[in-house]
């Protein structure tokens, strides 16, 4: 969608950089905050040189990672002239049906990866009033942290990387690529285990939002790992601040959840075998609300919106690009 004539590298590499500054600006802000509020209860959280995770600090951790979303549309409509409701998919919507069957199918299998590939952590006391908020916080605000980075790296590096190049296999590569080492990078793990951990859904959740034509399916995916995984530990009195310790403790048991996911990406392919990628509708299938019907497939070939030497599709004049 954001491919042209020029490739525009320079501003491409910009709207990188400010998402990453936004994340980290983001972080800051609201961290400083929920440590105020804990000092305010009797509590020092590890901003503040604590040691106790509270759920004020989780919470805020959440959180600053869940503003992505509206920093990204930000971002994506400043720099680019898009509409940001593009980002949630070629239908400029989140298609919560999507969303929904991705949350039914892939529910049983998680849990299965849950509990064969988690290591039982180190326990520390926790009282039931911190247990409750914590279950409660990880519930509420964890699908939103995981959709922030969605709508980050798959919905706004993704896209903007892939429009570096002006064939469509290429842009996805790059695309990939791009996305993928950001996100590995953000996680500054030296454990091999843990790289792969990161890269297999930094991968997946590219092809998969480049097969369904948005960030439903990975969202789904990425906000149940974190869900689940949250409520094991925090069911099982974990120490928090260990867990958060990332050069070290990986192992092969990381493995469980890469196959899962590899797995998921067969099954998103194989179920786009005939139809291939989701696009964006073509010109004449948009109803008089704006909005194409459901379920309508893209009226141009694949990777054929801008059409070389032949100027922009028909379909941008009219402002649908």
């Amino acid at each position: 969608m954001l491919a042209g004539d020029e490739r525009r590298i320079g501003r491409g590499v910009l709207a990188i950089l400010l998402l990453l500054g936004g994340m980290l600006v983001l972080g800051f802000l609201v961290s400083q905050g929920a440590a105020l509020v804990d000092q305010q209860l009797g509590r020092t959280n590890p901003t503040w040189g604590g040691t106790d995770v509270t759920p004020v600090y989780q919470a805020g951790n959440m959180l600053s990672l869940a503003l992505l979303v509206p920093w990204s549309a930000i971002i994506h409509r400043w720099l680019y002239r898009v509409p940001a409701a593009s980002l949630h998919s070629v239908s400029s919507r989140f298609r919560f049906e999507v969303l929904g069957r991705a949350v039914v199918l892939v529910t049983p299998l998680w849990v299965l990866v849950v509990v064969t590939s988690t290591a039982v952590p180190d326990q520390v006391p926790w009282s039931p009033a911190d247990l409750v908020t914590m279950f409660a916080l990880t519930i509420i605000l964890t699908p939103l942290q995981s959709a922030g980075e969605e709508y980050g790296l798959r919905g706004l590096v993704f896209r903007v990387a892939g429009s570096w190049s002006r064939g469509p296999r290429a842009g996805l590569v790059v695309g990939v690529l791009v996305s993928s080492v950001v996100f590995v990078g953000l996680h500054l793990s030296s454990d091999p285990w843990r790289n792969l951990y990161y890269l297999a859904p930094a991968v997946s959740f590219a092809i998969i939002t480049w097969r369904t034509g948005g960030l439903e399916v990975a969202v789904a995916v990425h906000a149940l790992n974190n869900t689940l995984l949250f409520l094991f530990d925090t069911l099982m009195h974990s120490d928090f601040p260990s867990l958060q310790e990332r050069s070290t403790g990986g192992d092969a048991l990381l493995l469980v959840p890469t196959g899962a996911l590899a797995v998921i990406t067969a099954a998103v392919w194989w179920r786009t075998r005939r139809s291939g990628p989701l696009l964006t509708p073509g010109p004449g299938s948009f109803s008089r609300a704006g909005r194409p019907p459901r379920g309508r497939r893209s009226l141009a070939p694949a990777g054929r919106w801008r059409r070389p030497g032949r100027g922009p599709h028909p379909g941008c004049a009219a402002g649908r690009c």
